[in-house]
């Protein structure tokens, strides 16, 4: 009769407690890699990579890396992007050696980038072979009559958030 009462009453008390677990779910965040293997963790925001072009004159190169939105990409063969940063500039992404190319549909999506940052003057004959791989009309690839100071990236490595 003793141990039918301790196991009612341990019964009593185990089903009184309560144990509650916590599942936290994390949604990891997934990226496809093109060029070198790089990692997402400590790239600057775009307001701060737009800080350091700033800083920057032609011949000036800075080891980046950073967080921005892909503007447009290389229509012909996804060989070069624009990223779109704060204060409505740009910069121009280019890959170290030609040995990569990112997917022509890829605007609009969000990337990490390494690599190195420099200011460029780009001649208008370099303006108008981008226009044209842009898939910009003649208009606009005539419209084009000086040359322009622009921010940009030899690429390393490029993560885009798929």
């Amino acid at each position: 009769m003793k141990s039918i009462a301790i196991v009612v009453c341990s019964l009593f008390v185990l089903s009184s407690c309560k144990k509650e677990v916590k599942i936290e779910s994390k949604a990891e965040v997934t990226y496809a890699t093109f060029g070198d293997s790089i990692s997402a963790k400590n790239a600057l925001s775009k307001e701060e990579m737009i800080t350091k072009f700033d800083q920057m004159k032609p011949g000036d190169t800075l080891d980046v890396k950073f967080q921005a939105k892909i503007k447009e990409v290389c229509q012909k063969k996804g060989c070069w992007m624009t990223l779109d940063l704060a204060e409505n500039k740009e910069a121009f992404v280019k890959f170290k050696d030609y040995a990569f190319f990112v997917p022509k549909n890829a605007k609009d999506e969000q990337v990490i980038i390494s690599g190195k940052a420099y200011v460029s003057v780009e001649s208008i004959d370099e303006l108008r072979h981008y226009a044209k791989d842009a898939g910009k009309s003649q208009a606009a690839i005539d419209s084009i009559i000086s040359p322009k100071t622009t921010y940009s990236v030899m690429a390393n490595g490029v993560l885009i958030k798929g």
